[in-house]
C-alpha cells in the first residue's frame, strides 16, 4: 500500500506542545490507528521506516516526539555516545506523569482529530518505546500493544527519579499485550525478563511472549546488531496481533 510520510502534527500536552510524525496510506479511507513509541533517540530514520513499514500494512502511525519539553521540535539525537547520554539523561529527567500524559494526548489525537483513523488503536515501541507502549496500554481505548525489547520495566525505574509503577498497575490493562526480547539483551536479563511474565500470569493479562536469540536493538536497521530475517518475522507477529485486535 502506497503511504504518505510526510505529514507532522503539533498538539497541545499537559507539558507543552509534542510533535507528531504522522505515517498514513495514501488513498481516502479509515483505518485503525498505532501510536509508535521510539527509542531515546526519538525519530530516527530507522524508526522512520519502522514506522511507515506499519503504515504500509493499513494503519495510521503517529510517532510522538518523547523529549519535547526538552529538546525543539524536529531535534533527532544520533546513535553515537553524546546522542546516547543525552537520551538516557532525558529518560530519567522526564517525569513519569509527562510519559503518560503524552501518550494519552497521541491517543486522543488519533481518535477524536484525525479523520482517517478509524478509532481502533494498538500501540507499538523499542526500547524506552517498548515500555511507553506497554505503559499507554492502561488506556482503555488500546486493544493491542506490541513492546520490543522494553527497558526499565522489571527494575521500575522509568522517569524521574527512578522509581515506577508499571508492574503495580497491571490489572489496569484490558487490550491484549505482545511482548517481545533478545535473549542477548543485557539492558534486560533472565531474572528480569522472567518477573515480567510472572507479573503478566498473576494479573491475569491476555498475552504473548516472544524471546530470540538476539540482542538489544535487534529490530533498528543500522548497526551490528540488526537481525533483518528477525526484523521481517516480528513484523508478521505484529501484523497478525494488530489485524486480529484492530481491525
Amino acid at each position: 500500500m502506497i503511504i504518505r510520510t510526510d505529514e507532522t502534527f503539533d498538539i497541545d500536552t499537559p507539558s507543552g506542545g509534542m510533535r507528531l510524525h504522522v505515517f498514513r496510506p495514501a488513498v481516502e479511507g479509515r483505518f485503525p490507528g498505532v501510536v509508535l513509541f521510539s527509542e531515546i533517540y526519538q525519530v530516527t530514520a530507522p524508526i522512520r521506516r519502522l514506522a511507515a513499514m506499519v503504515a504500509g500494512q493499513g494503519y495510521v502511525v503517529a510517532v510522538p516526539e518523547v523529549y519535547h519539553e526538552y529538546e525543539p521540535a524536529g531535534t533527532v539525537l544520533a546513535y553515537d555516545k553524546a546522542g546516547t547520554d543525552r537520551g538516557n539523561v532525558l529518560k530519567y529527567t522526564k517525569p513519569l506523569a509527562g510519559y503518560d500524559h503524552d501518550a494519552r494526548a497521541a491517543i486522543s489525537w488519533l481518535v477524536d482529530e484525525c479523520p482517517a483513523c478509524s478509532g481502533r488503536v494498538g500501540t507499538l515501541g523499542v526500547c524506552l518505546g517498548g515500555h511507553l507502549a506497554f505503559r499507554a496500554a492502561f488506556d482503555p481505548r488500546v486493544q493491542a500493544a506490541a513492546c520490543f525489547y522494553a527497558t526499565d520495566i522489571h527494575s521500575s525505574s522509568l522517569g524521574e527519579g527512578k522509581h515506577d509503577d508499571t508492574l503495580g498497575r497491571l490489572g489496569e490493562i484490558s487490550g491484549e499485550v505482545m511482548m517481545v526480547w533478545g535473549r542477548q539483551d543485557p539492558h534486560v536479563p533472565f531474572a528480569g525478563r522472567q518477573m515480567i511474565r510472572e507479573r503478566l500470569e498473576q494479573a491475569g493479562l491476555r498475552y504473548e511472549w516472544h524471546e530470540f536469540n538476539a540482542q538489544h536493538a535487534f529490530l533498528r536497521d543500522e548497526g551490528p546488531r540488526y537481525d533483518p530475517a528477525l526484523f521481517l518475522g516480528c513484523m508478521e507477529l505484529v501484523r497478525a496481533l494488530f489485524h486480529r485486535a484492530l481491525t
